[in-house]
């Protein structure tokens, strides 16, 4: 999402928005080397509307996480009211993970040590995550649908284990959801089915 104030004509609306897509898949297949040329060109832009919109590679990496970021939130506020709190929980999880997944460097790309950038933009996209996950774990802890003593953070960290794990593997999103599968059930509550 866009930060300025003056909200867009609808034309540079519609680059802002087709860049920001370009660059996610980009970063998605190359990561966040990704040649900011073939970025406009997959946008269907010229490199100049490009770097109006993003006047930094930092500044557009930026908002590749963002938008990301406030996916996944939003995913888990429509999970809120589903009538399984343990089954929207895992279904989130594996939204992050292949959140995760996909971002090839992108979260290691914004660290502060680089001087350039938002140095508060990982922790406001962590902290938005944590709240997230935290409000879909509660209700999971309150159907006895997970151990009592998991935290969202236990699960963000073994998230970003399995992403790390697999970030290299062949076919990575198949492998991190089988990972996955496997720590789910061993956070699962004991008043869970088997399965």
């Amino acid at each position: 999402m866009r930060t300025s104030k003056r909200p867009l004509r609808a034309d540079a609306q519609r680059n802002y928005d087709r860049i920001l897509a370009a660059a996610g898949a980009a970063v998605a297949a190359h990561g966040t080397d990704a040649s900011l040329e073939e970025i406009a060109r997959e946008a269907g832009v010229g490199s100049a509307t490009l770097h109006r919109h993003f006047p930094s590679r930092q500044a557009l990496l930026e908002a590749v996480f963002r938008d990301r970021v406030e996916t996944l939130c939003a995913k888990a506020a429509d999970l809120a009211i589903a009538p399984d709190p343990g089954a929207a929980l895992v279904s989130w999880l594996h939204a992050v993970v292949e959140h995760a997944a996909t971002n090839r460097g992108l979260g290691a790309s914004l660290m502060p040590d680089t001087g350039e950038g938002d140095p508060a933009l990982g922790e406001t996209c962590h902290a938005m995550i944590v709240q997230a996950g935290g409000e879909l774990l509660a209700r999971a802890h309150d159907a006895h649908a997970v151990r009592a003593e998991v935290t969202v953070r236990d699960l963000l960290r073994l998230v970003g284990a399995i992403a790390l794990a697999t970030e290299h593997d062949p076919d990575g999103a198949a492998e991190a959801g089988r990972l996955l599968a496997i720590v789910v059930d061993g956070v699962r509550g004991s008043g869970t089915a088997e399965g």
